[in-house]
């Protein structure tokens, strides 16, 4: 587990920066987040920030044996995950990103669906979703149609400025996909 906990300073240097992809062929489910936050940016873990609410809401709905730190991240892929960003450049909020740069990150995204070709894609972020992929009326949940054979759900941002999803309905959103798509 890592206690690493970044400074004011090097949370500012981190705006820019870019964090690896959690990724390998034929996962079950790759997560892809709207892009890193400052504090991802800063430690190169994903979902990183204390207070994000996706690590719990994976354990919580049964993805994960217990619940993981930021820094067990590549523990995923034991477990047929994965995680990516359609936007790999770390902001202080996802409202700092274009739309333009959602679209981007869509295309590249598919790209790499094309190449590692999951069984599904979960996005969470149903706003950024529907900026990247021209849906505008996109809500949560499973999405009509593929990106070529992968599967496509749409999850609630984990982020504590989603307040309006608790951590238990958060939980109720992550294991519906997971009934559908992993545990099969």
């Amino acid at each position: 587990m890592t206690s690493f906990r970044p400074t004011k300073e090097q949370l500012a240097a981190a705006h820019g920066t870019t964090i690896r992809d959690v990724i390998a062929p034929g996962l079950r489910v790759l997560f892809c987040g709207i892009n890193p936050g400052l504090y991802s940016g800063a430690t190169g873990y994903h979902f990183a920030r204390p207070g994000n609410r996706f690590w719990p809401a994976l354990h919580a709905s049964g993805f994960t044996p217990r619940r993981f730190d930021p820094s067990e991240q590549d523990e995923l892929l034991a477990h047929g995950l994965g995680i990516t960003n359609l936007v790999a450049r770390a902001t202080a909020r996802a409202d700092e990103l274009t739309d333009a740069e959602l679209r981007e990150g869509g295309e590249i995204l598919v790209t790499k669906l094309d190449r590692y070709r999951p069984r599904c894609l979960a996005v969470v972020g149903v706003t950024a979703y529907r900026t990247a992929f021209g849906r505008p009326k996109a809500q949560v949940g499973e999405q009509s149609g593929s990106i070529g054979e992968t599967a496509v759900w749409v999850l609630p941002n984990p982020s504590g400025l989603n307040a309006h999803w608790t951590p238990a309905t958060l939980a109720q959103e992550f294991a519906r996909l997971r009934e559908k798509f992993y545990s099969e």
